[in-house]
């Protein structure tokens, strides 16, 4: 049934989803200036309870889902952490747990190996206490340092990340050398991708070119030096890039996010787009949210494409890059995300990277501002 459903738009059959992203909680120990939470934290008072969560992991399981993301906030906020991971490991899902690290104590760890868990990725957010911490606005970098080898005890495959920006980007060797002496198996530095709170800042963590290049030379010479001992992701930032990546794979292509409250997005940041009539959980099935919903059909296919994406030989391949970004840019979400160079607007693009970093008087950096639920204990 889900292999034969088909569009009214495109006529195109759509695949079942792949990946599940389970934000279980927006709450959060950390502040960082980067996080991809929306901004209006304070305005989200509700988070699904157990059952809700493991109802909803068994519909997207028997739909075709097999990877399974656990994240927030932070996950280890949630006492039924270990509960949703043995229940997900029993319906067949890989499973990833997507952690700061704060609160995975080795009871913890221990039961979350015995539940199944296959997978840590554990976040830095620098190679030196003092940034660590000044950027997370928490003392955590000792901390986090304890919980990776915490990791590697229980045998998982650990994969260490760090996003980079202006404020971090001159230090990816030593990153690069942390990540080795934690004897970690995969290292993914992710520049900033502008959304959440990392659109508020974006002007103070906005890296020249010249930083972006010489840090992608420091990566390029580790890699050939390392081998396989640690592989090394570097996302290049989509701003400095001539085309766009396919987001997530194209919209509602592989890609199920449920937020704290129930709602079912195509990407971790539709929250914010205007006009989507997202779905909830609570009131709808999986089946009915990945197949026959507004929001999951909006920007499938092609015919909701404006020009010069709709003639654009390119289009099948980056599906006209991220809605997102094309919103926050533009104020159009259907429009060629701009930075791709065809898009009328890309000149936005080319300004802001080009324009100088301000001082910290004159763009202060905000740190995310864990309210309402957020405080919850």
């Amino acid at each position: 049934m889900a292999g034969s459903f088909e569009t009214t738009s495109n006529a195109t059959a759509i695949k079942p989803p792949f990946w599940v992203l389970a934000e279980l909680t927006y709450r959060c120990p950390l502040h960082c200036v980067f996080c991809s939470n929306p901004v209006n934290l304070d305005t989200i008072t509700t988070e699904l309870d157990t059952q809700t969560w493991k109802d909803m992991l068994a519909q997207a399981r028997e739909l075709g889902a097999v990877q399974l993301g656990f994240s927030g906030g932070e996950p280890l906020q949630r006492d039924d952490l270990e509960e949703l991971v043995a229940y997900a490991h029993e319906l067949g899902f890989y499973t990833n747990l997507i952690t700061s690290g704060v609160g995975l104590i080795e009871s913890r760890a221990k039961a979350l190996k015995t539940a199944g868990l296959d997978h840590v990725q554990l976040s830095f957010q620098d190679s030196t206490a003092e940034l660590n911490d000044f950027l997370s606005h928490t003392r955590t970098f000792e901390l986090k340092q304890r919980v990776a080898k915490l990791i590697k005890s229980q045998g998982w495959p650990m994969v260490m990340n760090v996003v980079l920006h202006r404020h971090n980007l001159a230090h990816v060797g030593k990153i690069i050398e942390m990540a080795l002496d934690l004897d970690a198996q995969y290292l993914e530095l992710a520049n900033t991708q502008y959304y959440g709170w990392a659109w508020k800042n974006r002007l103070a963590l906005m890296p020249s070119k010249d930083q972006l290049l010489h840090a992608e030379t420091v990566v390029n010479d580790y890699r050939k030096r390392i081998g396989d001992r640690c592989q090394i992701i570097f996302v290049v930032p989509d701003y400095f890039e001539d085309r766009p990546k396919a987001c997530m794979n194209g919209w509602g292509n592989v890609f199920l996010a449920i937020a704290p409250d129930g709602l079912a997005m195509p990407c971790h940041a539709a929250r914010e787009l205007p006009g989507l009539n997202l779905p909830n959980v609570q009131t709808s099935s999986v089946h009915e949210i990945w197949y026959e919903s507004q929001a999951f059909n909006a920007y499938r296919g092609e015919a909701w494409m404006a020009e010069p994406c709709r003639s654009c030989d390119e289009r099948h391949k980056d599906f006209g890059g991220c809605r997102c970004q094309a919103w926050l840019l533009t104020g159009q979400a259907n429009q060629a995300d701009p930075v791709c160079s065809k898009s009328p607007y890309h000149e936005r693009v080319v300004h802001l990277i080009n324009r100088p970093c301000p001082s910290s008087n004159e763009q202060p950096l905000v740190f995310r501002q864990n309210t309402g639920l957020s405080d919850r204990e």
